[in-house]
């Protein structure tokens, strides 16, 4: 790194100078946006460069679109400090995972992902699983769901999907036949319906339910060498537990509120939920010899080619003192990496990367990483200021105050020095709009069927025909066709469902808002004015 200064005087190296971003994490580079070779194109991972402009945009101077629903805790990460019997330094060099015991205070948010903040917590839905590490190099989100993967691989169809499975714009009612109109032109979402419609898609708490970074990432060491990896966290103490629909209808009809009152409860009593944090690795290529793309998030990698490797525990310890300030002001980035850990080409998360920041700025605020929830623990000093409810500006401890930009030689920041050698993987292909070439989306689906014992392939079947019967017999059909591509069995017992409630006037088991107000008009009482 040159330690001139650009009118040739040497810079000031105190670390109290270096230029870091709003996560606290060190900038090595600030005057290159991340390209496809030197002339371009840009890349959606180039965090820092996106987080600079859009606050930027934002200097002159509202309820989650989706997890609105959530609650949250803090605790603790435990590192084991290795990767099976190897040392993690092998695959990554991020500090917090080097040394064996080495501990990190961390804030997890739990959440549903499609229904309102108010709604209950007993509703079909994948669950949100956010952990915020407040890690010396700056802060790391690792953000994911309870099941391992998604409806969709590419971030383009995320609006629209949410769209769909939201309440209908006219009504404000959510409708099946909206939800299984887009997952039938979808087929990659059949094997995530799959693991929804079955007792995993309701989770009988937080406490009690997996965890994944459902995306692919990757792990750089010192010597710039990469692996790619998918995160798991895997409950200890506590087990995993879901519940059927009858289950979760004779709670909710009790409490909406379970899961939240759940997790505090155990916590004020001391009885704190443990995880363990487990990764797969794969080798950064193609990988042709599998029959999916590594990269596509609606597919699971096999354990028996890749299995979960422990590599530290987490601990959920302290409740919030809170909720508006801790678990609503909680803001997330799939785009919040320390150094040693990066993002993959996986698509969906490319997207992510600039969505869910940016979902942040607009709901919390411009300086919402200055909220003690998500400022880090590490050191932090930028050029940023401005922007509502500003609190403070960014400055170095010696930094000139009058320099709020870099280069500079009159005492403003400057760039840190590299921690280890780039990865730089290379491209050789054509800029294009395409989907992935092996899409395979029914395979799995049908593994994941045959997979789940008698009782789980009784409730997915019973959960979705009576979802399906609620949407029109195109609808019906399609997803009749990508289910028995799936598993000629699965299709066929939902096509034998589907005939037989038909036939037989069947009443749902699932909450069908038409049915609720037929009910509500039979079951009401008369009274006289007063």
């Amino acid at each position: 790194m040159d330690n001139s200064s650009k009118n040739g005087g040497p810079l000031d190296n105190s670390e109290e100078l270096l230029l870091t971003t709003r996560q606290g994490h060190p900038v090595t580079d600030n005057q290159n946006i991340k390209t496809i070779g030197s002339r371009g194109p840009g890349t959606l991972e180039n965090y820092h460069f996106i987080e600079k402009i859009t606050h930027f945009d934002r200097e002159r101077v509202p309820e989650r679109v989706v997890h609105a629903r959530g609650a949250g805790a803090h605790g603790v990460f435990e590192a084991y400090g290795k990767v099976k019997d190897e040392p993690v330094s092998k695959y990554t060099r991020a500090k917090l995972l080097q040394a064996a015991g080495k501990t990190t205070p961390v804030f997890v948010r739990f959440s549903t992902v499609i229904h309102g903040n108010h709604s209950p917590e007993t509703l079909r839905d994948p669950r949100g699983f956010a952990v915020k590490f407040y890690t010396e190099d700056g802060n790391w989100d690792l953000v994911g769901n309870n099941l391992k993967i998604f409806f969709i691989r590419d971030a383009m169809k995320f609006p629209d999907m949410i769209h769909a499975f939201k309440p209908d714009p006219i009504t404000n009612v959510q409708d099946m036949e909206r939800f299984f109109d887009f997952v039938s032109l979808s087929p990659e979402a059949t094997h995530m319906i799959t693991f929804l419609f079955s007792p995993w898609g309701i989770p009988a708490n937080y406490r009690q339910m997996q965890g994944s970074g459902v995306n692919t990432y990757k792990w750089v060491n010192q010597a710039g060498e990469a692996v790619l990896v998918k995160y798991h966290w895997e409950p200890l103490n506590q087990g995993i537990k879901n519940m059927l629909q009858t289950e979760a209808n004779d709670i909710q009809a009790l409490s909406f509120n379970h899961a939240t009152l759940d997790l505090y409860q155990a916590i004020e009593q001391g009885n704190y939920p443990e995880w363990e944090l487990c990764v797969q690795i794969m080798s950064d290529d193609e990988h042709s010899e599998l029959d999916f793309d590594p990269l596509d998030d609606t597919k699971l990698w096999p354990t028996d080619q890749f299995p979960f490797l422990p590599i530290g525990k987490m601990t959920l310890n302290r409740n919030p003192v809170d909720y508006f300030v801790e678990v609503e002001q909680a803001a997330f980035g799939t785009g919040v990496l320390v150094d040693g850990l990066e993002f993959s080409d996986d698509k969906m998360l490319q997207g992510r990367t600039l969505s869910y920041s940016d979902t942040q700025r607009y709901r919390v605020g411009t300086n919402y990483l200055q909220l003690p929830i998500n400022s880090p623990k590490a050191r932090v000093a930028t050029n940023q200021s401005g922007g509502t409810m500003a609190p403070r500006a960014d400055r170095g401890q010696d930094q000139n105050p009058h320099i709020n930009y870099e280069p500079s030689s009159l005492g403003g920041l400057h760039e840190a020095p590299r921690m280890g050698k780039d990865y730089e993987p290379q491209y050789n292909a054509k800029r294009t709009s395409k989907q992935i070439e092996r899409t395979n989306d029914f395979k799995q689906a049908g593994d994941t069927y045959r997979s789940f014992d008698n009782g789980e392939r009784d409730e997915l079947i019973n959960n979705l025909v009576d979802a399906l019967a609620q949407c029109s017999k195109g609808i019906q059909n399609r997803m009749l066709q990508h289910l028995s591509e799936a598993d000629a069995e699965y299709g066929k017992r939902v096509a034998d469902g589907l005939l037989h409630n038909a036939q037989n006037k069947v009443e749902s088991g699932q909450i069908d808002p038409k049915k609720g107000v037929d009910l509500a008009n039979e079951s009401g009482h008369n009274a006289d004015p007063y």
